[in-house]
């Protein structure tokens, strides 16, 4: 079984998470629909395990 993420980890994940966003939305020129799909699936992609582990702490 995988050990839970802590808090501090979670906090971690989502500040990088973050900051890829801003720079992706700072650097390009115009944001269209693939940039919007690219940030939605690398947000499933992050914070779902993040969901199932917070659930896993409760």
């Amino acid at each position: 079984m995988r050990r839970p993420l802590s808090k501090s980890q979670i906090v971690c994940i989502s500040l990088l998470w973050l900051a890829l966003c801003y720079l992706v939305l700072t650097k390009s020129e115009r944001i269209d629909g693939m940039t919007v799909v690219m940030l939605v699936i690398s947000a499933a992609l992050v914070f779902i395990p993040v969901y199932k582990s917070i659930k896993r702490n409760k």
